[in-house]
C-alpha cells in the first residue's frame, strides 16, 4: 500500500483551508486519513502553517510520499530538510504588517492644505459652483453701493 502526505481541503467556497494528513494514495483528496499531522490556512495573513514535525519525520521514515503542495510546505518548515539531513532554513519571516491607507491619505491632505476640497466633482456640481459664485458676486457689489 502506497502512502501520501497530502492536504485534505475543507472550509467555504473562497475560504479554503487544509489539514495535512498522511492517506492512502487511492483515496479522494477529502477522504479517510490515516492520520492528521498539520494544519495550513493559506488565506490568513501571514499564513497559517503549523505542522507535528515528530509525526511528520516519522512517517517520512517509514516511506511516505508528500505531494508538491506538501513538499512545499515541509521545505519552508524545514522537516523536509530534517529528513534528509540537509541544513535548517532561515526561519520564517512574518511580514510587518501594512500602514493604514486612509491614515495616509489624511497626512497627505493634511500638507496640501485647504487649497483643495479633496472631493469629486461633477459636472452638475461645478455648474451649481458656477452660479453660486456669481449670485455672490452680483449681490456683493450692491452692498457695497449703499453703504
Amino acid at each position: 500500500m502506497a502512502v501520501k502526505i497530502k492536504l485534505k481541503r475543507l472550509g467555504k467556497i473562497r475560504s479554503p483551508h487544509y489539514r495535512i494528513v498522511v492517506a492512502d494514495s487511492r483515496t479522494r483528496r477529502d477522504g479517510r486519513a490515516i492520520e492528521e499531522i498539520g494544519l495550513y490556512h493559506p488565506v490568513q495573513n501571514p499564513s497559517r502553517i503549523e505542522v507535528n514535525a515528530e509525526r511528520a519525520q516519522y512517517w517520512l521514515s517509514v516511506g511516505a510520499q508528500p505531494t508538491e503542495p506538501v513538499l512545499a510546505i515541509l521545505k519552508l518548515t524545514g522537516d523536509w530538510q530534517a529528513h534528509k539531513g540537509l541544513p535548517a532554513p532561515a526561519p520564517l519571516l512574518q511580514p510587518e504588517p501594512k500602514a493604514d491607507k486612509r491614515a495616509l491619505f489624511e497626512a497627505l491632505t493634511k500638507d496640501i492644505g485647504e487649497e483643495s476640497k479633496g472631493e469629486a466633482i461633477t459636472q452638475k456640481a461645478k455648474k451649481a459652483d458656477k452660479k453660486a459664485d456669481e449670485a455672490a458676486d452680483a449681490a456683493a457689489p450692491a452692498e457695497s453701493t449703499e453703504a
